[in-house]
């Protein structure tokens, strides 16, 4: 149990890792060129692709199988990538509560709380598929 619950963690942080690098590349590419509008619809493709590959990688050395078990594995990602960006926003960029529970909105534009409900079953599909 507790060497399972390591394998998570380590796929959270890469996971997070993954992301906060996609995240500064929509920043400083795609932001100037086809503007934050487009970049934010775009980002949740790649970073929905990029998050699919980081579980398809290491969500089998998880070593869980069960549906109940790979949804639970799904929720603890998209919870600790909400934290994880919730924090992020707060202490690195001084973000103000009302503009992060912004970045959560769809209806502003947003598309985080998409990514992080396909998250949820990410780990379940990949299994699905192998």
């Amino acid at each position: 149990m507790t060497s399972e619950i390591l394998r998570v963690l380590a796929l959270c942080v890469v996971l997070a890792g993954v992301e906060t690098l996609h995240g500064i590349l929509r920043a400083a590419v795609l932001v100037p060129r086809v503007g934050k509008g487009r970049a934010l619809k775009v980002s949740i493709v790649t970073g929905t692709a990029l998050a699919f590959g980081v579980c398809y990688l290491l969500v089998p050395g998880i070593g869980v199988n069960e549906p109940g078990a790979l949804l639970a594995i799904g929720l603890a990602l998209a919870l600790f990538m909400a934290s994880f960006d919730i924090v992020l926003a707060r202490t690195l960029l001084k973000r103000p509560w009302a503009r992060v529970f912004r970045d959560f909105d769809p209806r502003t534009g947003n598309y985080l709380s998409f990514g992080l409900l396909l998250l949820v079953v990410i780990p379940y599909a990949v299994m699905a598929l192998r």
